[in-house]
This record gives C-alpha cells, sequence and structure tokens, in this order.
C-alpha cells in the first residue's frame, strides 16, 4: 500500500481502524460456543458442533419445529377413533376453499393423488363442491396449499378426479360441466400459492358425469354417468392428455355408476391382453349388476357377461385384486335401505370373465355405509362413510375371507348408515401417506403405524 501522502497520524488512525474492525469480526460470539456470530447458524443459543438436520441454515437448537403427526394411541388420534393408523395431517374445508363463497357451504368430496416424477413430490387432490384443491403433502409437517382449479360451470357435491401422464381429469355432476383437463407439473410453482389455476382443456363432448375411469395402460379415459346415450361408459383418447379426442362408448350394460378398466393379465386366458371394463352398475328402483366388457375395440365393443345378488340397494363400485381374480364391490345402498344390518362387501370369484361367481359376502363392525374402496397389494381400503376408512387383509380372499386390520374414523359422532364422513381413500403413494376426503372435514393424512 502506499501511504507517502498520507500523515503519520491518519496512517495510525487507518491500521487502528482496520484492526479494530478484524477483531471485533472475529471474537464476536453472543452465546460464547466458540463460534463467531457471522457463521453461527444459531447466534443466540450454544451449539458448537452447528447440527442442522434439515440443512435449511438454522440451527436444530433454536429452530421452531412445526409437528402436525397425532399418533393413534389408546385407540384416538386427538379426537378421532383409529386402530394402527396415525394422523400425520389434518386441513379443513375452509383452509382449502379459495372462493368467496359462504364456508358453511363448503363440502368435500372425491379425491386423488399424484406424484411428481422429477422431484418425487406427493400432491393430494381433493374435490370440493366448487372446484377442486391441491395440495404438497410431502412433508406433512409443512404442507403446502398450492391452488385450486374451480368448477367450470356451478357448483355440485358430485365431482371426481383421475391422473394419467402427469394430467389431472375432472368431471362432475354439474350441468354442462364437461372434462376439465389439468397440467399438475404448475404444481411445481409455488409463487403467490395459493392461487387459482386455469384448466389446460376443456373436452365438452358430453355435459355431465358422474365419474371418470382411466386405463392408464391404454391412454383411455371412460366417463360414467354422463347425459348420453343412457350414462354407459364413453371412451375418450387421451394419449394427448390436452387434446381429448371422443372414440365411442359402451351401452349395452346400460347405466354405469362407477367402474375399473384395465389391460387384461388375470387368469381367463380367452382374454389374455385385452381391454376389460367391469361396471358397477346401480339403479336405485332396477337392476343392479357387474356388467363385463371387452372395449379393446372402441368402435366395436361388446358385452361379456354380468351378474347380480340379492338384496339389492345400488350397486356402486368395484376393484380388482392385484392378480384380476376377485373383483371387490360395495353396494351403496343396502344398509341405508335396511337390507342388510352391517356394511356389506360383495367378493366375485372372476375365475371366468364368461362366468362370474359370487363367492362371498364380508361384512364390517358396523352399521355405516360403504362407498369407495381400492386395493393394493393385500390390503383392501374402504371409504366407510361415518365409519371412516377402514383397512382390510385381504390375502385370504380366495377362501372367500376379509380381515379387518385397522381403521381410522373421521366422523366420530357414531356409524349410522347416513351419508357423511370419509368419501374418498387414495392409498398409492410409495410413502405409504393414505388421502382421505371427508364431506364435512375436509382432507386427512394417515399412515400405518
Amino acid at each position: 500500500m502506499k501511504f507517502k501522502h498520507l500523515s503519520i497520524l491518519s496512517l495510525f488512525v487507518i491500521l487502528f481502524s482496520v484492526c479494530t474492525s478484524e477483531t471485533a469480526e472475529t471474537v464476536l460470539d453472543d452465546d460464547n460456543d466458540g463460534i463467531a456470530n457471522s457463521i453461527d447458524n444459531c447466534p443466540d443459543v450454544a451449539n458448537p458442533n452447528q447440527e442442522d438436520t434439515n440443512n435449511n441454515g438454522v440451527g436444530d437448537v433454536c429452530e421452531i419445529i412445526t409437528n402436525n403427526k397425532i399418533p393413534c394411541e389408546n385407540g384416538f388420534a386427538g379426537v378421532y377413533p383409529c386402530d394402527n393408523y396415525d394422523l400425520l395431517l389434518h386441513i379443513s374445508l375452509e383452509d382449502l376453499d379459495l372462493s368467496a363463497s359462504n364456508p358453511l357451504n363448503i363440502e368435500g368430496n372425491d379425491s386423488w393423488g399424484w406424484t411428481d416424477p422429477i422431484t418425487n413430490n406427493e400432491y393430494a387432490i381433493i374435490g370440493l363442491n366448487n372446484g377442486v384443491a391441491f395440495v404438497d403433502i410431502t412433508d406433512t409437517d409443512n404442507p403446502v396449499h398450492i391452488g385450486n382449479l374451480q368448477t367450470r360451470t356451478v357448483n355440485s357435491l358430485w365431482r371426481d378426479i383421475k391422473v394419467y401422464n402427469n394430467h389431472a381429469f375432472i368431471v362432475s355432476e354439474a350441468n354442462n360441466h364437461g372434462m376439465q383437463v389439468l397440467d399438475l407439473t404448475k404444481l411445481r410453482d409455488t409463487n403467490n400459492s395459493p392461487r387459482f389455476f386455469t384448466a389446460d382443456a376443456e373436452f365438452t363432448d358430453f355435459g355431465n358425469a358422474h365419474n371418470i375411469v382411466i386405463n392408464e395402460d391404454s391412454g383411455y379415459a371412460y366417463a360414467v354417468g354422463t347425459n348420453l346415450s343412457g350414462g354407459g361408459p364413453i371412451f375418450i383418447n387421451i394419449q394427448n392428455p390436452k387434446s381429448p379426442v371422443l372414440e365411442g362408448g359402451f351401452f349395452e350394460g346400460g347405466y354405469s355408476h362407477d367402474a375399473q378398466v384395465v389391460n387384461y393379465n388375470g387368469p381367463d386366458l380367452d382374454y389374455a391382453g385385452k381391454e376389460i371394463l367391469i361396471g358397477s352398475n346401480g339403479e336405485r328402483f332396477g337392476i343392479n349388476e357387474v356388467v363385463i366388457a371387452d372395449v379393446t375395440d372402441k368402435k366395436n365393443p361388446k358385452k361379456v357377461s354380468n351378474i347380480s345378488y340379492t338384496k339389492q340397494g345400488y350397486t356402486h363400485q368395484g376393484w380388482f385384486t392385484e392378480d384380476q381374480r376377485y373383483f371387490i364391490v360395495g353396494d351403496e345402498l343396502d344398509e341405508y335401505d335396511g337390507n342388510v344390518s352391517n356394511t356389506r362387501i360383495l367378493i366375485f370369484d372372476l375365475l371366468d370373465l364368461d362366468n362370474p361367481k359370487l363367492l362371498s359376502e364380508y361384512f364390517g363392525p358396523t352399521t355405516a355405509i360403504d362407498h369407495n374402496g381400492y386395493v393394493k397389494e393385500n390390503t383392501f381400503y374402504l371409504a366407510n362413510y361415518r365409519a371412516g376408512v377402514r383397512m382390510h387383509d385381504i390375502s385370504n380372499i380366495a377362501n372367500g375371507t376379509m380381515l379387518e386390520t385397522g381403521f381410522f374414523d373421521t366422523y366420530p359422532d357414531n356409524d349410522e348408515p347416513e351419508f357423511n364422513g370419509a368419501w374418498n381413500v387414495y392409498p398409492f403413494f410409495k410413502s405409504g401417506k393414505i388421502v382421505v376426503s371427508d364431506i364435512e372435514k375436509g382432507l386427512f393424512i394417515i399412515k400405518k403405524k
């Protein structure tokens, strides 16, 4: 450094200031843990080892931790009866609603899930009577309500959602609603959350629909219970998700309330490799049955068989076991109408698709109405309205038996056969998180202990 133009006094002042500044920066250590304040990740609390478990720059000893988990202990998770399943997160309908509507009028309905293939983040998708809400539940202690997609026309209690190729497909009983398509990769952007989304496509070849089914292996959606041709399934090519194309329908089996469609690899070799639809075809005061169809050729679908059962109320929804041998079906109104005393689940043996047989009936421990059920590995997950969500071991289903192994009751008041409580359950996240949508209480995330 060149100081020849400075006085001796000025030079002394400069050197003193530099030394004093460096010394202060080095020794300032308010918590006396040997770590200077300037680099201490928690300068007010001694933490010489600088532990930072989540690597967010804030030391563990001074970080405020949010914990939404309520473990299931002694039969309860907080106020909710439970067995073998903990509550990880609960978000009320009021907190999920972004509209200006009266929160007392908000109701929940269907739900589904999406795992981002790039980030592996997990998202809960929950239907409301005025639209759909999207929540990042990767960290249930720090969930992020990303935003909502509003109903295309008017409000409706009935809304249904499925996911294919990183897009959500949404239908409703609302008049002229059609099918909305939303690109779910938009959920990666959390700026200005929660916010309203705009649909990426709107399919209006039908008006209302009760449900939507997607075969992810073929890239086809099947809207059921529509206003077209008696409500039988209609075929929609969604291989290009933002440009859906109508390709026909199957109307021989009558109105279909719900269905499952698979590329068949079950025990009946006559249909190996075919695209098989199994419809739960309920009618309030008519024929209630399970109808099987070959929909491989969209221009020429063929009915394979049908089967009914006694003490009918309303054939509502069903799901294959993973080996595609057995089909587990719920009748929504048999408990409500008094045809049976407790929750009844029907187990059909589909060894021969041309000749399905009723194998057995399972009766649950409560009088609640069964709604939507799904199979993952050897567990059958049932949204059971006022009895919450019930889990069943089906490893011995070949002998016609199911064994309840746990539950989480989102409606603690009672288990009467009425239309309140758990509407749907989504059990397919690899993490083991389970999404439950409740009509009155919103979104629950639970997990096996």
